[in-house]
């Protein structure tokens, strides 16, 4: 006897790939614009205290929407596992968008005083709380659409979705830049590409109102409860921290060679114009080389990319940090990235769909979004960290500390925890 139509398996088609993602799109330009124009933000919303007061205050605001990451992880995971991954992903959606105009059009600190330090705090935190909800989210539905055997590859556009939003980012931070002298870009050019995110939230609703729900939920037979969803996570609660371990390493490297690039290149004291061209051919990069790398985990396997990929990290990251900060050039910042780029695409295109295939059914999205959201907690202030650190030590080469530690704790990870394939 055949199955009913409502329960034949169903695949994803380019444009569903597209739907889920746009949200994604959206969190990580908005994400990206945050941190290209950390400077001029921490000029316009904080007290200047001492010359690098408003940039450290500008980088732990954008950390400290990471802070909401792990609520929003549960909250909006839970609702996407108990109403279904159509519904979860318009809500993280909506979120998002409230965030991203709060803080577009916040009047300054020298117009409200401090009210404007704390709407764009709210507004971060917003931004942290839905995003907690949407990577994971969109990963799961990838995966679950995706054909057999292809699953790698179709998991790898959500994190190549987020390259698409920093290739953006940094092509509206240049044209702004080319657009405006340096003393308008600084009191209020700054605010455009945030307003062209803005611009954007209206088509991405229309986009994502017409997906499809996936077969893997429309099939689930047990009506879940909050406690349920709970209940699973903390039982499963190895493969969340596990999970957590595992993503150091791609959020450290991801913030480190995107969003702090236009800040670093500032330090080592390179072309403003030139430090965001090299952002955005970061994005192209990680872009062509995402699907590249999840389509190779589908041919190997998952481990063999994550082992490698961490060991490299760890082996190279400080000597190439080092060979950079001691005689900075441009043509060596693209070399250092690149590499990066190489590493990071590697590892993210094999991680992701390792994380779907490890987390139960019943509670999938919350279970990736929580792993992923423990590690942007701390992952996610990487531009804070390293700034610190810098200023610390006098030691530009830091990042490269940074990123080993966090490598380190993703390789023993991977050698450590094998996956459990489940359904």
């Amino acid at each position: 006897m055949s199955a009913p139509a409502s329960m034949m398996p169903r695949h994803g088609t380019w444009v569903d790939v597209a739907r889920v993602s746009c949200g994604n799109f959206l969190e990580m330009y908005d994400f990206m614009v945050f941190g290209y124009f950390a400077a001029a933000i921490g000029a316009a919303y904080f007290p200047k205290s001492d010359s690098a007061a408003p940039l450290l205050l500008a980088l732990a605001t954008f950390g400290a929407g990471f802070l909401m990451r792990p609520l929003g992880a549960v909250m909006l995971g839970a609702y996407t596992d108990r109403k279904g991954r159509r519904a979860g992903l318009l809500l993280t959606l909506s979120i998002m968008s409230i965030g991203i105009i709060t803080i577009a059009f916040c009047p300054t600190y020298e117009s409200i005083g401090i009210a404007a330090t704390l709407l764009v705090l709210v507004g971060r935190l917003l931004q942290g709380f839905s995003a907690g909800g949407e990577p994971g989210s969109v990963s799961v539905y990838l995966s679950e659409m995706a054909p057999p055997g292809r699953r790698g590859f179709y998991v790898s556009w959500q994190p190549a979705s987020q390259q698409v939003a920093v290739i953006a980012a940094a092509s509206a931070g240049l044209a702004a830049g080319r657009l405006l002298d340096p003393t308008a870009l600084v009191h209020w050019g700054w605010r455009i590409p945030l307003m062209l995110g803005c611009a954007m939230v209206p088509f991405l609703f229309l986009l994502r109102r017409n997906l499809r729900e996936s077969v893997t939920f429309e099939t689930k037979r047990d009506p879940l409860t909050f406690g349920k969803i709970c209940g699973t996570l903390w039982t499963g609660r190895a493969h969340v921290l596990s999970g957590a371990a595992l993503m150091m390493m791609t959020t450290v490297t991801f913030y480190m060679i995107t969003a702090y690039t236009p800040t670093f290149g500032k330090l080592l004291h390179l072309p403003e114009e030139a430090n965001l061209m090299v952002t955005a051919g970061v994005g192209l990069s990680n872009l062509v080389l995402l699907p590249i790398m999840g389509s190779l985990s589908d041919r190997i396997g998952r481990r063999p990319l994550l082992i490698t990929c961490t060991s490299l990290a760890v082996l190279t990251a400080y000597p190439a940090m080092a060979w950079l900060t001691n005689e900075p050039a441009v043509s060596k910042l693209i070399a250092v990235e690149l590499w990066l780029s190489l590493l990071f695409s590697g590892y993210q295109g094999a991680l992701n769909v390792h994380l779907t295939e490890s987390v139960p059914a019943a509670a999938r999205a919350s279970g990736v979004n929580v792993a992923l959201s423990l590690a942007q907690l701390i992952g996610g202030f990487t531009p804070f960290i390293v700034t610190w650190l810098i200023t610390a030590t006098g030691n530009l080469a830091m990042p490269g500390i940074w990123l080993t530690i966090a490598a380190s704790i993703s390789l023993a990870a991977a050698l450590l925890l094998r996956p459990r394939m489940v359904a």
